[in-house]
């Protein structure tokens, strides 16, 4: 028999999955944050489910400023095959992004990675960017790394590794969500010509990689409205068969 207890922590744990999202404003340079809130991520990362308890991650920690700005120099840019894969995702209206349940609104992005007739191109800004465009003056950054010498036990291209690290990022991100540190993914420091230069800031060995890298923060403007989505459960369940289309 389930308590009150019992139902009220599952309340709460829900809601912090509702409320869980990526933190795209830029982060307030000067609201650092607390050692405490750091330790209790970290420590979200530890208790991570991962693959025969391989506990396959190593997390580089940065908050130095002088470090910071040395990321934020590196050359980032966007390919053109993720802003045409990006294109695929997008919705032009709210009502279209409701119907699908998937996906982003256009609005998110820049104008030149979301033209409606689908031709995504490139502007200078985009293709010759920064880091600190997509680090946005946050205070801290955690990068997830990992070491390509390992794998899962019988697990082909790591398969059961990868997913794993990705149980990582899912603890720390509702840990964030829980002390309302702002958090948000940046995949581009995983790009080779990037994870190239970051290596030679971070000392980091050729055989490691890098997972991801979150920033985190509090934003230093108010958060604006955007719409979320997500398919209803009868959407994507199978009850003891798959059946096509459904």
């Amino acid at each position: 028999m389930t308590d009150s207890s019992d139902i009220g922590e599952f309340t709460q744990l829900r809601e912090v999955i509702r409320r869980r999202h990526s933190e795209r404003l830029p982060f307030d340079p000067g609201h650092h944050l607390g050692e405490s809130d750091v330790q209790a991520i970290l420590e979200a990362a530890r208790w991570a489910p991962t693959a025969h308890n391989m506990q396959n991650f190593e997390i580089i920690v940065v908050d130095d400023e002088a470090t910071l700005a040395a990321i934020g120099r590196v050359s980032g840019g966007t390919s053109e095959g993720f802003i045409r894969e990006n294109y695929a995702q997008l919705s032009f209206s709210e009502e279209e992004l409701i119907r699908k349940g998937t996906g982003l609104i256009a609005t998110m992005f820049p104008p030149s990675w979301r033209s409606q007739d689908g031709k995504a191109e490139q502007s200078p800004d985009v293709a010759h960017g920064f880091l600190d465009a997509s680090m946005r003056s946050c205070p801290l950054v955690m990068i997830v790394v990992y070491d390509t010498r390992k794998r899962a036990p019988a697990s082909e291209g790591d398969f059961l590794g990868i997913m794993s690290l990705g149980c990582v990022m899912q603890n720390m991100w509702l840990t964030a969500e829980t002390l309302g540190v702002g958090m948000q993914i940046m995949s581009v420091f995983s790009s080779q010509h990037v994870e190239e230069d970051l290596r030679k800031i971070l000392s980091i060995p050729s055989y490691i990689d890098i997972a991801f890298a979150c920033r985190l923060g509090y934003p230093s403007v108010e958060p604006g409205r955007y719409l979320r989505v997500r398919r209803e459960i009868p959407r994507f369940t199978h009850h003891n068969t798959y059946a096509v289309g459904a």
